[in-house]
């Protein structure tokens, strides 16, 4: 028992010994010494280099700025395409045709706010319509060629100043739709653009169950004539003998605002079919080819005339016939033509197949 006590003794005494540390450049300032000599390196090498911030920081506004949406000022230029707000072709709470000729929206506030919709049309009104040519050629059921060409180009100089583009309303002795089933020639409120707030507060305040308002774009003073003449002469001359087709359409050529179902669409219907829609086919978007029709004294082409546009894409159209083409002539094929001046002849051996039966 005393050698057991002797035992707990000794160790009890050595738990209160302090204990023994090597020193070691490793461990942490656990000892003053070693503290005080790492605060003065800290110290010098401080001011020794000039403080900067971590490489993932930056100002604060930067940062803010780049995740705030940029506004955009005027139009975005696209390279090969003219200077437009191409926005205006599907703005906000409208929806565009199957055929793509009509944009509609049943907006509320358009057809209870005249300065709304006075605005929206001015804007509406600052891009053209798509006018387009579509040649086909066909032989029973079979088509051999459907070829289209955008003509919107030639609407829209390269110098906004230059631009001949305006808006107009009906004239006194002008047949329209003026709020009513049928054309007539009443009321009057006023030709030129000065009558559009008059029309559209006239439309605002039309109690009628259905009531469209819209707005036309329409190209002046192209001459489809000439160049259907071109287009049938020059097939003529490839030896084709099907049934030749061509044609003069317009996209994106209307914008219509009509006041919301009251029900729903086919109460809408319904009441259409019996009591009719009050139209107002009254204001025109007007984008001139040229300020005068084809063969009058001084007449000046926005862009170029009928026959320059044809000396440049005669070989091109011709080639994409030849080539049977179902779909777009573009630049490509001008290019094609200009690098190869064979394309677009030799089209006298052109091997159309036999005739399909009818």
């Amino acid at each position: 028992m005393d050698q057991q006590s002797g035992v707990i003794s000794e160790k009890a005494a050595q738990a209160v010994r302090p204990i023994h540390r090597p020193e070691s450049h490793g461990a942490g300032p656990s000892s003053p010494r070693f503290a005080e000599h790492a605060g003065a390196d800290l110290e010098s090498d401080a001011m020794a280099r000039p403080h900067q911030p971590p490489p993932y920081s930056g100002p604060s506004s930067s940062a803010t700025d780049s995740r705030r949406p940029t506004a955009t000022k005027g139009p975005q230029r696209y390279p090969g395409l003219p200077l437009l707000d191409y926005r205006q072709y599907s703005p906000e709470m409208f929806e565009l045709s199957a055929d793509s000729t009509t944009i509609t929206s049943k907006a509320t506030y358009l057809s209870e706010n005249a300065k709304a919709l006075s605005s929206l049309v001015r804007t509406l009104a600052t891009v053209p319509p798509k006018p387009q040519i579509h040649i086909r050629g066909s032989r029973g059921r079979r088509v051999d060629f459907h070829v289209r060409l955008n003509l919107m180009s030639l609407l829209v100089p390269d110098d906004p100043r230059h631009r001949m583009d305006y808006l107009r309303c009906v004239a006194k002795d002008e047949m329209a739709y003026r709020g009513g089933n049928e054309p007539s020639l009443k009321p009057e409120l006023g030709a030129g653009e000065e009558g559009l707030e008059a029309w559209c507060e006239r439309f605002v305040r039309d109690p009628s169950s259905v009531k469209v308002f819209t707005l036309e774009r329409v190209v002046a003073n192209l001459d489809h004539n000439w160049l259907e003449g071109q287009i049938r002469s020059m097939i003529a001359s490839i030896n084709y003998n099907g049934n030749v087709s061509v044609q003069f359409p317009v996209t994106h050529a209307r914008a219509t605002v009509q006041n919301p179902d009251k029900v729903n669409k086919f109460f809408t219907s319904v009441t259409t079919l019996f009591s009719g829609k009050a139209k107002y086919e009254v204001v025109k978007a007007v984008w001139p080819f040229a300020n005068a029709r084809n063969g009058e004294h001084g007449r000046k082409c926005i862009v170029q005339s009928e026959k320059v546009w044809w000396d440049e894409w005669r070989d091109p159209i011709k080639y994409a016939i030849i080539q049977k083409r179902q779909g777009w002539v573009t630049n490509e094929d001008k290019l094609e033509c200009v690098m190869k001046e064979s394309k677009g002849r030799g089209a006298s051996l052109v091997d159309w197949g036999p005739e399909d039966e009818h």
